[in-house]
């Protein structure tokens, strides 16, 4: 599978269960989809994040991206009459309509994972999607784990970016165990405040963590409280 996937849809891959094909309830993958779609946006040239966390999210005119569901998430950019902070881009792209299902059928295109339908409990009828091709998580996986248990001084803006869009969301966790990964807290840190990238990424990195560790304290209370 030689097609590159999206930072959302790398995201959704360490969110599913490979086997069951399903996701966690409590939505944080979406949160952390939102702040992808943010990034690949913002990595394209698409969008500007500001000097500062606190700083807008300004569009770059003339710019044209040919992904449908980055084309739905720009163009409510360009519509808004006055700029937003990142978080508020984070929550809105997370709250896009079927968004899981969405990118994971853009996934089953590829090859990635494939759609089946089971029931809950032999009654509730909903869609899965389990692994198909377990090769593109697993050079996700080793991206991932030579840039937070290595000490490399190169690390992809792109790895760095599911970096720090993983951990705050509770997906590393998924990945790598728990306790190693409190072992490499320091090195976390490093990678998310962009000291081992340039001064761009960094900024950029900042602004949508930031966002994204809002709106996971914000979701899980929100759904709790909808409970």
């Amino acid at each position: 599978m030689n097609t590159p996937l999206a930072l959302y849809e790398e995201i959704l891959l360490l969110a599913l269960d490979d086997d069951k094909g399903t996701t966690a309830i409590d939505g944080m993958h979406n949160t952390a989809m939102g702040g992808a779609i943010l990034a690949e946006l913002v990595l394209l040239g698409a969008l500007r994040a500001g000097r500062t966390k606190k700083d807008p999210i300004q569009p770059v005119q003339g710019v044209c991206v040919d992904d449908p569901l980055l084309a739905e998430c720009l163009e409510k950019v360009l519509e808004e009459k006055k700029p937003k902070k990142a978080r508020h881009w984070v929550q809105k792209f997370a709250g896009t309509k079927d968004l899981r299902n969405r990118v994971a059928r853009g996934l089953v295109a590829k090859r990635v994972l494939s759609e089946e339908r089971d029931k809950v409990l032999g009654i509730f009828p909903r869609t899965i999607f389990p692994e198909n091709d377990p090769g593109p998580e697993q050079e996700l996986r080793a991206r991932l784990k030579e840039a937070i248990f290595t000490g490399t001084s190169r690390v992809e803006p792109r790895t760095l970016v599911v970096v720090a869009l993983a951990d705050p969301t509770g997906l590393l966790k998924k990945v790598f165990d728990k306790k190693k990964l409190k072992e490499r807290k320091e090195r976390l840190k490093k990678i998310t405040e962009g000291q081992v990238v340039g001064a761009a990424t960094k900024e950029t990195v900042e602004a949508i963590q930031a966002a994204v560790l809002v709106s996971a304290i914000i979701v899980p209370v929100v759904i709790t409280t909808s409970t």
